[in-house]
């Protein structure tokens, strides 16, 4: 099974070349040219990763996709794709998962993606698996106290 990317970016070139590197990889990639195109998708679509430019119609309009990718029930990866690294304070890098400086190399770029969709669902599994414990645990709890109750 293919793995879906979302990939948003303002720059044409940048949108085309890496779709093309990443379907060579085995991805399946959508693509958007702003943050509102990119955001209407993840409304529409399910993605293992979305990967963002910061800087598009706003300096940090790929910030507003990366919270509403966030914000999704099926918890993709998030990427920042950035030519200008952060400066102190400007934003802060955990807002998303990784930050990918333009230009990088595409042995590079596809390494970083598949260890950034390991790390993401080996995260996501123990999330999964603490909600679920804490449900068994929450329950346990009750049938002690009606037991109790109707002793």
């Amino acid at each position: 099974m293919k793995r879906r990317i979302l990939l948003v970016d303002d720059d044409v070139t940048v949108l085309l070349t890496l779709k093309a590197v990443l379907e060579m990889h085995d991805f399946e990639v959508h693509t958007a040219a702003s943050a509102s195109e990119g955001i209407r998708m993840l409304e529409e679509g399910v993605y293992q990763m979305v990967i963002t430019d910061v800087r598009m119609e706003t300096p940090e309009a790929g910030l507003r996709v990366i919270d509403f990718a966030r914000k999704q029930h099926y918890d993709p990866a998030t990427a920042l794709l950035t030519a200008f690294p952060p400066q102190d304070g400007e934003w802060h890098t955990d807002d998303a998962s990784s930050v990918l400086v333009k230009p990088v190399g595409t042995q590079d770029l596809v390494r970083q993606l598949e260890a950034l969709l390991v790390s993401h669902a080996d995260a996501k599994a123990v999330r999964e698996k603490a909600a679920i414990t804490a449900v068994h645990s929450a329950r346990s709890s009750s049938r002690r106290t009606l037991r109790r109750r109707v002793s």
